[in-house]
């Protein structure tokens, strides 16, 4: 059958390892990893059992098709819910094989595996119209976590084993790892870094953190952004440079690397002198499965970033603030709920002297000086806004605007909520409870969001400042 033949494992390897040739000797020892005794085949007693299937007909992805294989311990019992792994690309790094050793011996719990192929279009004779992995993996967003939660992971959850054993898979995100190479070891993160309520485990080998569709953007936002329980696991190798006109592999993966330890994040990288491969990535799998899931069943929990602004607005270790909560109608205060019904896209500065505007289909904000009469002069597109999605190009991405009594320049984005300095700059963006947020206020010390018709509140170290409290001159931070 035409469309199963464009799904081979052959050619999708080689699609995995981006038609680089492996050298001899990674040729040589690609079917065996004898360093580790996770690779070495169970009796069959301990050997876990896969169904396989296709999907076809995903609504997230219009007419793609894909196979998927479901791996079952022998040790599940059908009723307890398992932990989750899911591999993207499919079985990658002797997986299965190294998951019945690892569940067998104690160093991995219960664990169902879920391996996912790439989508790919076809006509109606089964041949392709256009291959959706890099549209997939190397998207920076969240969609491929929903269809994981919306399409794939449901399904599993329907199937029985032939040996009548329900598929139930634990919804806690401390139960769930992700993983993949190359396009899928950035989609592994990305699946994590957007939906932390789905996965708090990531194995990444040759991660494509280069620019392709804004991975090579992934160090600047984990520095700004308030860090989330993840705890990841990158490989690479130091020639890894399939295709300079994208970047150098092996330096955005040591930009990862050194993102995500100023951020405060769990993350181990192990590097070798290989290139673009799966070879190194396959022999450091056990390794990765061990560490991820360390001290299993106990949480992972997000860090202290070392970035300067996060620390002033939220504190760091048992003073750091909690995060945000949701309130009931009749908790939000009458003057909170009055201000998050009328957003605001331009507001005063705190000493009344300058304006800041929202810029349509942009991600400027604009400063205008206001005169002495009350004119407004010399207009600078002054602060620039993150947005790795192109949001609201028919409007601008700034939702409303508060400011704080330092001049600090709060801003209700799709990104999260953007704290830009006295100079335009983002410092710092704090994580939205829920996506689609409307309206933000200060009342006192405390944030308010809306979202989805949801208030939110959090506190901060900071303080807000109110127009109706007259104008005042906040402490200048410089020219920076």
């Amino acid at each position: 059958m035409k469309i199963l033949k464009h799904l081979a494992p052959v050619a999708l390897l080689a699609a995995i390892l981006l038609a680089v040739p492996a050298t001899a000797q990674e040729l040589r020892h690609n079917a065996q990893y004898p360093d580790d005794p996770a690779f070495q085949p169970v009796p069959d007693s301990l050997k876990g059992l896969i169904i396989k299937g296709e999907w076809n007909n995903s609504t997230i992805y219009p007419e793609t098709r894909r196979e998927w294989q479901v791996y079952v311990p022998v040790q599940y019992d059908g009723t307890t819910p398992a932990c989750l792994l899911v591999g993207l690309d499919g079985i990658l790094f002797n997986a299965t094989t190294v998951l019945d050793n690892l569940i067998a011996s104690g160093e991995m719990p219960v664990t169902i595996g879920v391996f996912v192929q790439p989508g790919v279009s076809y006509d109606a004779e089964g041949n392709v119209l256009r291959y959706n992995r890099s549209n997939e993996f190397d998207r920076t967003n969240g969609t491929f976590a929903r269809f994981l939660e919306e399409e794939i992971l449901p399904m599993v959850e329907g199937l029985v084993t032939p040996d009548g054993r329900a598929i139930r898979l634990s919804h806690n995100p401390d139960d769930r790892a992700i993983t993949g190479a190359s396009s899928s070891g950035i989609c592994a993160f990305t699946a994590a870094w957007e939906r932390p309520d789905l996965f708090h485990r990531v194995y990444s080998s040759v991660g494509t953190y280069v620019a392709m569709r804004g991975g090579n953007d992934y160090p600047a936002y984990i520095r700004k952004c308030e860090p989330k329980p993840i705890r990841i696991f990158l490989q690479d190798g130091m020639k890894d440079a399939w295709n300079p006109l994208f970047g150098e592999w092996w330096e955005q993966n040591l930009l990862m690397e050194s993102a995500l330890d100023f951020a405060g994040y769990e993350e181990i990288a192990h590097w070798d002198r290989g290139g673009h491969s799966i070879w190194h990535g396959t022999k450091m799998f056990p390794d990765a499965m061990r560490w991820l899931w360390k001290g299993w069943p106990a949480p992972v929990k997000a860090g202290d970033s070392r970035n300067d602004m996060l620390q002033s607005l939220l504190g760091t270790g048992k003073d750091r603030e909690p995060g945000w909560e949701l309130l009931a109608p009749e908790e939000v205060p009458s003057a909170v709920r009055k201000r998050l019904g009328n957003p605001v896209t331009t507001l005063l500065y705190p000493t009344g002297k300058l304006e800041i505007s929202a810029e349509a289909n942009s991600n400027w904000l604009c400063s205008s000086i206001v005169t002495t009469k009350g004119d407004r002069t010399a207009r600078e597109q002054f602060y620039w806004l993150h947005n790795p999605e192109n949001h609201n190009l028919d409007g601008a991405i700034a939702r409303d605007l508060a400011f704080d009594t330092l001049g600090n320049l709060y801003v209700a984005t799709p990104f999260g909520i953007q704290v830009c300095d006295q100079n335009g700059r983002v410092r710092a963006i704090l994580g939205l409870p829920t996506n689609n947020v409307s309206a933000l206020c200060f009342h006192g010390n405390k944030l308010y969001v809306r979202c989805k018709g949801m208030t939110f509140v959090r506190t901060l170290k900071h303080t807000g400042w109110n127009p109706e409290d007259g104008f005042i001159t906040p402490p200048s931070q410089g020219q920076g």
